[in-house]
């Protein structure tokens, strides 16, 4: 089976979960025998074209000409989707599957579902109206207004949790049996490290030895909770003054984080160290005795699953995918969504407690690498592709098929011809 991927990040270019998810569920698929490339953004330093353990990437410029403007942007990265994948087209053939995550793929989505008469395959990692619960703008309008056509559009709509199911249902009005949910995974062997680390002096880089060391790793945004946890820390302080928060991250509400915490006296009690790399991550989750994960707003709650997957006993706000993931007393501990009291009272329940924060991380980690591992991901993702398959074939749509036709004259999509001619392409 051929998939096609699209989406807008994918590693380097990592601006939320959404790059790690389509990378490692695409590794993962092509383990499972499927024959995956993906359709990228660009990033300065990557390659345009890259071979990812199986999984053929393609990553288009999107510097000329220079977008205005943010929806620009985006029409402009479709198009360059869409002249891509009839390049590929043209060399390998029609794709089985058009898999788009998120909205800013939706119109090269669309565009090549009805062109290749291939099955779309959605994936909604998150909505406009979750993230500002509502829609307040036009721009939000719009955006959202796009979701649900890309949804309506769409053969399949994967989300990540029960809770976006019923997200998506409520906003969008989907019908049950078009939702598909299938949750994030974690590969524990990408947070583990070098065993010649030395961690005692790494961790003196952040806090004192007798210090206890909290720590948060994402987006400053926010939905992400981030000034809850700051708000927490007068608590934490005052009932175990020997703590350190270490804040890693960055994103527009930083400015405002900074001055949160130096109007509550604490500034010098927060490391903010702007954005780390994967291996700085990986040393400071084995360094923490506490991962917090406070947000507002989460479909499913990755970062958790990543803290877990450390080994890193988590202490998460009880919303959304993320009081899914965590069970409360066994794989971690849930305090109220925006409460800093709540909040303060898990961090602390967990410092005063090693014994339990132990018994938490370890059963955290077997949960993580039976019921989210990638290969069992995958296995959900490739039986849905199957039934769509089994679907599509018995579908009249199926059989008005406009493939294969030839051109004596390549077409234009964006700026150039698709060369050479004489080659298999489909009308738009």
């Amino acid at each position: 089976m051929r998939v096609l991927m699209l989406s807008w990040e994918y590693p380097p270019r990592v601006v939320g979960g959404l790059a790690r998810h389509v990378q490692q569920l695409s590794r993962a698929l092509v383990t499972a025998g499927l024959d995956v490339e993906v359709v990228t953004c660009g990033t300065p330093g990557a390659a345009d074209m890259e071979d990812d353990r199986g999984v053929r990437i393609h990553r288009i410029a999107m510097n000329n000409p220079a977008p205005p403007d943010f929806l620009t942007w985006v029409m402009q990265l479709n198009l360059n989707m869409l002249e891509k994948a009839y390049e590929n087209i043209v060399a390998g053939g029609p794709y089985d599957i058009v898999h788009a995550h998120d909205w800013l793929v939706a119109y090269a989505a669309k565009a090549l579902k009805h062109s290749q008469r291939a099955p779309l395959v959605a994936t909604i990692h998150a909505t406009e109206w979750g993230r500002n619960w509502g829609l307040h703008n036009d721009l939000q309008r719009y955006i959202s207004n796009v979701e649900w056509w890309l949804c309506f559009e769409a053969w399949r709509v994967i989300c990540c949790s029960e809770y976006m199911r019923h997200e998506l249902q409520t906003i969008f009005q989907l019908p049950g049996d078009k939702i598909r949910v299938l949750p994030n995974g974690v590969d524990p062997a990408e947070f583990q490290i070098k065993p010649d680390n030395d961690l005692a002096s790494f961790r003196r880089s952040y806090a004192a030895p007798d210090e206890k060391l909290i720590f948060f790793v994402g987006r400053l945004v926010h939905e992400k909770g981030v000034h809850i946890l700051i708000e927490a820390v007068p608590k934490i302080l005052h009932y175990w003054n020997k703590s350190k928060v270490v804040i890693a991250g960055k994103g527009p509400a930083d400015a405002y984080l900074k001055d949160r915490a130096r109007s509550l006296g604490v500034y010098d009690r927060i490391y903010f160290t702007g954005y780390i790399d994967d291996d700085t991550r990986n040393r400071l989750y084995k360094c923490a005795d506490v991962a917090v994960v406070p947000s507002l707003y989460e479909p499913f709650g990755i970062t958790a699953l990543e803290a877990m997957a450390a080994g890193t006993p988590v202490v998460v706000s009880d919303v959304g995918g993320l009081g899914e993931v965590v069970r409360h007393g066994i794989t971690g501990w849930k305090s109220y969504a925006g409460n800093p009291n709540s909040l303060a009272d898990g961090i602390l329940h967990l410092i005063y407690r090693p014994d339990l924060a132990y018994k938490l991380k370890e059963n955290a980690y077997r949960e993580v690498t039976t019921r989210y591992s990638w290969s069992s991901i995958a296995n959900g993702t490739t039986g849905l592709y199957d039934e769509i398959a089994r679907s599509y074939q018995e579908s009249p749509w199926a059989r008005s098929r406009l493939w294969p036709q030839v051109y004596a004259e390549p077409p234009r999509l964006f700026g150039r011809g698709l060369d050479p001619a004489q080659r298999w392409v489909c009308k738009l």
